[in-house]
């Protein structure tokens, strides 16, 4: 049977892994998983008191509205306001989303159609390229890495391409690589967006996980950032609530108001009680982006320490929770794929292959910090004794 849009999706790697990994905890192997970038954290419990009541009252089983409650965007610009010094308006200028990956979604749909083009990290996230191959347009695939100019790459991109990308999508901290850029990266970006013509779209889901920085800098700081485009914020990651599906889309309000008016068309909003208790989160948690933060730190030290004791030198991620780990030099023919399958198979520890986040990132494998301290040295202490293997053939 023929499907539309989805014939230009690859077979999704992340999913052989996955099955692998699944077979062996079936033969009651113990997988140590740092594979999904899946948080652990446990939600802070103000907020999960908080949906509690909110699920007890029976006027919250009804339909929400899919723009977000008015207290809910209230409560987003505020945060703005406070960690920023961002004005936003919450009629115009906020949006909640059912998680980020749907914002950006239906965003491509309103941004983009057959015969426009995107311009997208490589290696990335991979929502930020299928988004827009969703949406029927061209991406244009832009060199990301901790040791690259991506300003200098993503210019000379755009003179490459013409007609020139209608859409821009960047997202920093950057999920796989761990790049961080300052708010100058920012500001040369809006003045180039604006002399071209061209729309961005930034994806800050890591925000508040910056090790050597209160949290890394909003595009929206920007004088005139929201004349040309839009920023996602997560409650994912800083408030350790993946499961809950809640995020924000801050900036442009005409493009606020069209992803607005199809979302009228297509949801209803998120739950209502989670909602309320993203306000709680927003409005009284403070201190949980930082305490979760901590956590992750915590967790990065001890993987790269173990990692180097068991002779693998990584780069030390300055933020996220993550590592992006060049795949050692007698492997690395292997692929990222394989190598991902050798370390399952005699490490017993999964991690995401970085084909799977684009062509570019092949060479590397991801670690997410997604179990504690001592399972990660567990972890090192199992990739140890596969690298003393000889690579297969």
């Amino acid at each position: 049977m023929e499907f539309r849009r989805i014939g230009r999706f690859p077979p999704y790697v992340f999913a052989v892994v996955n099955d692998l990994k699944a077979a062996a905890r079936r033969a009651g192997e113990d997988v140590i998983d740092l594979g999904m970038g899946n948080p652990d954290i446990p939600t802070p419990e103000p907020i999960v008191e908080k949906l509690i009541e909110a699920a007890q009252n029976p006027r919250n089983h009804r339909y929400s509205t899919s723009r977000g409650l008015p207290k809910l965007r209230l409560a987003i610009c505020d945060w703005y306001e406070r960690n920023y010094g961002v004005d936003l308006d919450p009629e115009t200028e906020a949006l909640a989303c059912i998680g980020a990956k749907e914002g950006i979604s239906h965003l491509m749909w309103i941004l983009l159609e057959p015969g426009d083009s995107c311009l997208v990290p490589d290696p990335t996230y991979p929502i930020h390229t299928y988004a827009p191959v969703l949406a029927g347009a061209n991406v244009i695939r832009v060199p990301l890495s901790l040791d690259v100019d991506f300003f200098a790459h993503l210019t000379e991109s755009v003179n490459n391409t013409s007609p020139a990308p209608r859409v821009i999508i960047v997202s920093f901290p950057h999920n796989p690589t761990t790049a961080i850029v300052g708010l100058d990266f920012f500001e040369r970006l809006v003045a180039f967006a604006k002399e071209r013509g061209i729309l961005l779209v930034h994806d800050m889901a890591y925000a508040d996980l910056v090790f050597d920085a209160e949290r890394a800098p909003s595009m929206l700081q920007v004088p005139g950032a929201k004349d040309v485009g839009v920023e996602l914020f997560s409650m994912s990651k800083s408030y350790s609530m993946p499961g809950w599906r809640l995020a924000f889309m801050c900036g442009n309000p005409e493009i606020i108001a069209a992803l607005g008016k199809l979302k009228s068309y297509l949801d209803y909003g998120v739950f209502q009680p989670i909602q309320i208790a993203g306000i709680i989160a927003l409005n009284e948690c403070a201190t949980a982006p930082k305490e979760i933060r901590e956590t992750y730190r915590a967790r990065r030290d001890a993987l790269v320490g173990a990692l180097a004791r068991a002779g693998w030198e990584i780069p030390v991620p300055p933020a996220t929770m993550f590592a992006w780990a060049p795949i050692p030099e007698p492997f690395r023919q292997m692929g990222s794929l394989e190598f991902a399958k050798h370390l399952l198979a005699e490490a017993k520890v999964a991690v995401a292959p970085g084909i799977g986040f684009g062509g570019a990132g092949d060479g590397h494998v991801r670690f997410a910090l997604v179990e504690n301290e001592h399972r990660i040295r567990q972890a090192a202490r199992g990739i140890k004794k596969a690298l003393e293997m000889a690579p297969k053939a």
